[in-house]
């Protein structure tokens, strides 16, 4: 007997017929966790999977249905969903026609990465104080990427084609799954142990949260803290947020985008050398011109045509207003030493014993002291009188003592 031969859509259409023919698949409800959501806002349509720890299914929830959703789906958010299933033809996928979602809190995945988030967080390790600069002429950049994915095709492109003179590290590790997490570790510990890696490249392309979920494990989190020098994360697209983003030096929203933070153009470089080179020529033919302006006006300045005018008479000159100056000061000291003088001789004559004497009083001496008390001098002592006009020697006949 002769097989019948389907074609894959006959095949589909049965095996859709009998998915839509059992009446439990018609009406039921599930619940799971959103994860790799799209809106497609010119449909209205939401295309999204729900999971959980277990398994995945692909959803379905046309326009006439999501519009009655009064929250905005988000990957991550923990939902129930009411509606049937069915096989699409065209794939041969079958899948979730949504026609109800009610929310039914955060799921596990989400709650586990705001967990490491917050625990790393607090020990400080998204401090923005301990972020590095990237080096404005890296020489050697490690790429630690799949070698197989686009991200790692988009990377070399932009830094050979923006910065030639830079050499490539290329590092191939997993990027998804159980086993990424780990090989991205040892990677790390091998590129730490180079002593001349200037700037590390870490990340993939995009994803649902499932596949970049290597990139929000606690320990890669730590090794990449644990750097000798500056980290760029570039994983996913520019939604995509990772634990790796957070705790790298700087977060690159594409790969690509990595690329072109990590180095900077040789064109750009090239148009700043050339403009710096033409102000320097600039500059220096502006001092060029000056120097040889100052030259022609010194060769054609006085001194040098006639020098003993310019330097010999105008010293002359000089010296005779200093001299003038000079004798002048001079005079002005004498004439002020000479009125302290008359000033002092005035004193000096004021309190001189001379002008006591010529007004009738004598100085007695005994032995070229003189005699300042009776108890210096005793009867039959010879004394000296000195007057205005000369000197007598007497003889102490008695003395009394003045009470």
């Amino acid at each position: 007997m002769e097989r019948s031969v389907l074609s894959v859509k006959q095949l589909n259409m049965y095996v859709k017929s009998l998915v839509e023919g059992d009446a439990r698949l018609a009406f039921i409800s599930i619940k799971g966790e959103i994860s790799n959501f799209k809106n497609h806002f010119s449909s209205g349509h939401f295309y999204f999977t729900l999971k959980d720890n277990d398994a995945a299914i692909r959803c379905v929830m046309f326009r006439s249905y999501a519009s009655a959703v009064k929250f905005r789906p988000e990957d991550g958010m923990e939902v129930i969903l009411t509606g049937r299933v069915s096989i699409y033809e065209r794939d041969g996928q079958y899948q979730f026609y949504a026609e109800e979602m009610h929310n039914a809190g955060q799921g596990d995945i989400s709650v586990q990465f705001e967990q490491i988030k917050k625990k790393l967080a607090d020990e400080g390790l998204f401090d923005e104080e301990n972020k590095r600069p990237i080096p404005k002429f890296p020489e050697n950049i490690a790429v630690v990427t799949s070698d197989t994915g686009a991200a790692v095709q988009d990377i070399m492109n932009i830094l050979s084609r923006r910065y030639p003179k830079a050499r490539v590290v290329m590092c191939p590790v997993a990027v998804q799954g159980e086993l990424a997490a780990p090989d991205m570790i040892k990677t790390l510990e091998r590129i730490y142990a180079l002593d001349n890696i200037d700037l590390i490249i870490i990340g993939r392309g995009g994803g649902s949260i499932e596949d970049l979920w290597a990139f929000n494990n606690e320990a890669l989190a730590r090794k990449i803290y644990e750097s000798p020098v500056p980290v760029i994360s570039a994983v996913g697209h520019e939604t995509d947020f990772t634990i790796c983003d957070f705790v790298a030096d700087l977060r690159a929203p594409t790969p690509s985008a990595a690329a072109e933070l990590a180095v900077p153009d040789s064109a750009e470089l090239k148009g700043i050398i050339e403009k710096l080179q033409s102000n320097m020529c600039s500059q220096l033919r502006a001092k060029y011109n000056y120097c040889e302006a100052r030259f022609d006006a010194v060769i054609s300045s006085s001194i040098f045509k006639k020098p003993m005018e310019a330097l010999v008479f105008e010293r002359y000159e000089y010296l005779d207003k200093l001299s003038e100056k000079i004798f002048s000061l001079t005079d002005n000291a004498i004439k002020e030493s000479e009125k302290k003088f008359s000033l002092l001789l005035s004193v000096l004559e004021t309190l001189s014993p001379l002008k006591v004497i010529n007004r009738g009083y004598a100085v007695a001496q005994s032995n070229g002291e003189i005699v300042k008390s009776i108890a210096q001098i005793e009867s039959g002592d010879s004394l000296s009188l000195k007057l205005k006009d000369g000197t007598l020697t007497c003889e102490v006949l008695e003395k009394e003592q003045t009470k």
